[in-house]
């Protein structure tokens, strides 16, 4: 057995090698968590609007016609009809050529907006179109009205989060590949979500309009979550995992 003279090791340089190799994990794990929330947030809202596509060709019907005439009921029922027979193709169309459009002005955005206001303006505009969203649930509204309304958001929603997720994937692109995983991995996590939560919705009975409350609630919960964790991202360094002591 040999022994090793103690004043050849030098132990505080040792523990401070020790509280570093700590730091560097809690940093990258805490960057790692962050990210997962980010991709969390890009994916999660509009995977809760689209659980509401029942709620909002529910609210196409118009409820008013019980004191009209046989002539009129017959036209607005007509009306309301196409509106709703047509919402998810409309809905769908809103949300791809946004997404498309905005994808690829990106690309040129990076050069004139900053990174930080890029992802930030993306994060706090869709979570205003939740919140008039969350309150338009309880407020009456006729059915053209509201197919436009819907229409816009969709449109606003979609256009800020393709700026959101090309900012975000190109501050990961800047780190090392093992900062990718947890963008997907969120985002993954995020359509996992909104099938169980609308699984749940179903199973429990919920009214259209509560399950449609409780999902934009969740969304604008998980938003704020990307927004305060995009804040504290800064503070933390970015450990990058071949970085020596």
């Amino acid at each position: 057995m040999y022994y090793i003279e103690s004043s050849t090791v030098n132990f505080p340089a040792v523990r401070q090698i020790k509280v570093l190799i700590l730091l560097y994990f809690e940093r990258y794990h805490g960057v790692w968590l962050i990210f997962f929330l980010l991709g969390l947030g890009t994916l999660l809202p509009w995977n809760f609007f689209m659980n509401a596509t029942m709620y909002f060709t529910s609210r196409l019907k118009n409820s008013s016609l019980v004191g009209s005439s046989a002539n009129q009921t017959e036209a607005a029922c007509e009306h309301c009809n196409i509106l709703e027979a047509k919402f998810n193709n409309v809905m769908t169309l809103c949300a791809m050529l946004p997404l498309l459009v905005c994808t690829c002005l990106n690309s040129f955005l990076h050069a004139l907006i900053s990174q930080r206001l890029r992802v930030m303006g993306s994060l706090l505009f869709i979570m205003l179109i939740f919140i008039i969203t969350t309150i338009l649930v309880k407020v009456p509204l006729k059915p053209l009205p509201f197919f436009s309304i819907t229409m816009v958001k969709i449109v606003i929603i979609n256009s800020f989060g393709a700026v959101l997720q090309g900012s975000l994937f190109g501050m990961a692109g800047l780190l090392p590949a093992s900062y990718t995983t947890p963008i997907m991995s969120g985002q993954g996590l995020a359509g996992t979500f909104a099938a169980f939560a609308m699984i749940c919705a179903i199973a429990s009975g919920s009214e259209l309009d509560d399950a449609a409350l409780g999902y934009f609630i969740t969304a604008c919960v998980v938003i704020f979550l990307s927004i305060l964790s995009y804040t504290i991202l800064p503070k933390l360094d970015m450990c990058i995992p071949t970085r020596t002591f």
